[in-house]
């Protein structure tokens, strides 16, 4: 998912997915700060990460990645 909002320094990447944090006051931008926290959370669940690249000034851009898991098919006994 790629956004053409503010964008945050890369060294905040890490701080961005924990609850509650926020990179600036509420004054600043409106948000609760769970947001990102809650999309990891739902990664993790299903055996996945979610990594954000940005640049300040010009957005960011998140990737979700969730593993492919192969289900085998049982045959019915006829």
């Amino acid at each position: 998912v790629a956004d053409n909002g503010i964008g945050f320094e890369q060294k905040y990447t890490d701080r961005i997915f924990k609850l509650f944090q926020r990179l600036h006051s509420r004054s600043d931008y409106e948000g609760t700060g769970i947001g990102l926290a809650v999309c990891a959370k739902i990664a993790e669940y299903h055996g996945g990460f979610i990594t954000a690249n940005s640049t300040p000034g010009e957005g960011a851009t998140f990737i979700v990645t969730l593993p492919v898991h192969q289900i085998a098919m049982e045959t019915q006994p006829s």
